[in-house]
């Protein structure tokens, strides 16, 4: 009598990275988005492509999945600022072509040799850190090829030579990617690997993040009560705007309170009296020492934890 076969389970944490690098790849398709043009719809299928590639590939790889999914939105919003810096009249037929040409080739060279990436990609920490600086190596001659295109008057020639010139440099850009594909996965995947190690140290300081959050918010809404209070029992305006006089409702002193506690300061909203200046000024102070006391307590956790977690490591054996 044989088991019965096993249910099939995807790997632990896929639909997480399916999600984020869907919605990720969703985000730069809006940024990106030009009107009556396909290429927004290219990002997405894109990243559709990566992901679905590398799940075929290697279906416990999600950190590289998601680093390099997300290596592919951020090479999207490169490509469309500097396909229009240096080829501003490059012909549609170019655009695509070029987008898809270092993708392409990144895919059938990670296929080729997926048996010694499988180790690199499925790793649950960081591949090599010391190898950060000369993993990154394969970057130097595409900055290179982004700066000539940029030095270079090609932006002044007729469209279809920038169309040319285009391609041209994207083939340049896509034997690089080829050749480097090893070095490109292992940098990827270590920086997915260490954000989610930043996200698991953010997630042990969650408490004292979520105290400084409410107190910082209470303190915008208290001064946002106070100018509006100061401006209903004040004979004369408080605050003027570009167009003169502001009423100041309420959803106004809050948005005043938020900035003035930023020291963002935009100028679209400004006290114009010594009382209410006093009054920002001290909320100023205020959101200052707010600052360094929420940055004292994080630490001070932070610590606390690392100390918990040193006293309850085991010892050895035989202790």
């Amino acid at each position: 009598m044989t088991d019965a076969p096993r249910p099939y389970r995807p790997p632990e944490g896929w639909l997480r990275s399916v999600g984020m690098t869907l919605g990720f790849g969703m985000l730069v398709a809006g940024g990106v988005a030009d009107q009556d043009t396909p290429f927004p719809y290219l990002v997405i299928g894109v990243a559709a492509l990566g992901l679905g590639t590398l799940y075929l590939l290697f279906p416990h790889g999600m950190h590289a999945a998601f680093g390099i999914s997300a290596g592919l939105a951020v090479y999207a919003c490169l490509f469309t600022v500097m396909g229009r810096a240096a080829f501003p009249d490059a012909p549609p037929w170019s655009r695509a072509p070029a987008f898809l040409m270092p993708v392409v080739a990144f895919l059938v060279a990670v296929w080729w040799r997926r048996g010694k990436l499988r180790l690199v990609a499925e790793a649950d920490r960081p591949f090599d850190l010391g190898h950060l600086p000369r993993m990154a190596r394969w970057l130097i001659p595409i900055w290179v090829i982004g700066a000539f295109s940029l030095a270079l008057p090609v932006n002044r020639l007729p469209m279809h030579d920038q169309g040319a010139a285009l391609l041209g440099a994207m083939v340049v850009i896509s034997v690089v990617i080829a050749a480097s594909v090893g070095a490109v996965v292992r940098l990827l995947t270590d920086m997915a690997l260490i954000t989610e190690e930043l996200a698991g140290r953010a997630s042990r300081v969650l408490v004292p993040m979520i105290a400084f959050l409410a107190m910082y918010v209470m303190l915008v809404v208290v001064f946002a009560c106070l100018y509006r209070i100061a401006q209903g029992l004040s004979l004369q305006p408080l605050f003027y705007g570009p167009q003169g006089p502001v009423p100041l409702p309420f959803p106004d002193a809050l948005y005043f309170s938020l900035v003035t506690q930023a020291t963002v300061g935009y100028g679209d909203v400004t006290p114009h009296d010594d009382g209410i200046r006093l009054l920002a000024s001290v909320q100023v102070v205020a959101g200052q020492m707010l600052l360094l006391f929420g940055f004292a307590e994080i630490m001070r956790t932070r610590r606390v934890i690392g100390v918990d977690a040193t006293t309850r490591r085991p010892g050895p054996a035989g202790d």
